[in-house]
């Protein structure tokens, strides 16, 4: 008996169907590639490394990182956008992934939403204020008084137009009403050497970056980014109680899929998660660089991704931010 097109196209997507779910039934039965959309050694490469081993054994597979650095992590994302929805890559996607770069990147592969399913926010961490020990100046309201009454005349660092504390810092620069001047580097190594030798006058780095020198006085921490207080740190006040109530940005990682992969794989891997991210021996090494675990559901981690992109979509608008292609 001859069939109709519009029967054999519906039988064909329950196959399709039943084809998926065999295979979330099964899962995981090989290596799980965890993409790492930066070179090996940064901040997001080390809290991989400390991830990946716990959850490989929490599933049973390896879990195996794969590091493509580029265009801000845009070129990895992009890749893992078009990998099948299978469970099998995962991207370790950051606030630059799916917070700042779809705002300052005016033509992006990927769209951070419709692109991905989020899996579990991993962690979180804040930014250190530090200035040059020769700056007369011993709290952010301090810094931030000096700047308005020499406007225009202070310069920050950021590790390049675009990044996270670029836009962090132009935060900052807004809330306290301040003009000055933008200089990116590539990276926090050469911004540090500027602002050690005075070079530049104030920047927002990584607490694992920014630790030795703090901690030899090379340079001053004026204030965390966070809303409260980083353990690694008790004794530093927050910006937002010192001088900008309500000023706040992080870092964060956390797991994304590709779109329309199977609820049960998503998951499953969340729950799995959330187990590696409950370890005291995670929350320690996380310590250690001034990290903390974060954990949840996947709809924390959409919110957190729908936060951050309207956040930064303000802050770019108002400073006219973007970085050609």
């Amino acid at each position: 008996m001859q069939r109709s097109v519009p029967y054999v196209a519906a039988l064909a997507t329950l196959l399709a169907a039943g084809a998926v779910s065999a295979r979330a039934q099964d899962y995981p039965n090989q290596p799980v590639k965890l993409v790492v959309p930066f070179v090996a050694g940064g901040g997001v490469d080390v809290a991989a490394r400390i991830i990946a081993p716990r959850l490989a054994e929490e599933l049973g597979q390896p879990v195996v990182i794969e590091n493509r650095g580029g265009a801000g992590g845009s070129l990895a994302t992009a890749a893992v956008a078009q990998s099948p929805p299978d469970g099998y890559t995962i991207l370790f996607g950051t606030g630059s992934t799916h917070g700042t770069n779809p705002n300052v990147y005016p033509k992006l592969s990927y769209d951070p939403v419709r692109d991905f399913t989020p899996i579990v926010l991993c962690t979180m961490s804040p930014l250190l204020l530090v200035v040059p020990p020769g700056l007369p100046v011993k709290s952010a309201a301090e810094l931030i008084a000096l700047a308005r009454s020499k406007p225009g005349e202070l310069t920050f660092a950021s590790y390049g137009t675009g990044s996270i504390n670029h836009l962090g810092a132009e935060l900052f620069n807004s809330m306290a009403k301040i003009q000055a001047n933008h200089i990116p580097y590539r990276g926090a190594a050469p911004a540090l050497t500027d602002l050690i030798g005075g070079r530049i006058q104030y920047t927002f780095d990584g607490i694992s970056t920014a630790m030795p020198y703090v901690q030899s006085g090379t340079i001053k921490a004026l204030g965390a980014s966070g809303l409260k207080r980083t353990p690694i740190f008790p004794d530093l006040a927050t910006v937002a109680e010192t001088a900008l109530p309500g000023f706040e940005f992080t870092t964060w990682f956390g797991f994304f899929a590709p779109a329309k992969t199977p609820a049960a794989v998503v998951e499953l891997i969340n729950r799995k998660t959330n187990n590696v991210l409950a370890m005291a021996s995670v929350k320690e090494s996380f310590a250690k660089l001034g990290i903390e675990a974060a954990g949840g559901t996947p709809g924390a981690l959409a919110d957190k991704v729908k936060t951050e992109m309207e956040k930064w979509a303000t802050i770019v608008r108002e400073k006219s931010i973007r970085v050609d292609q």
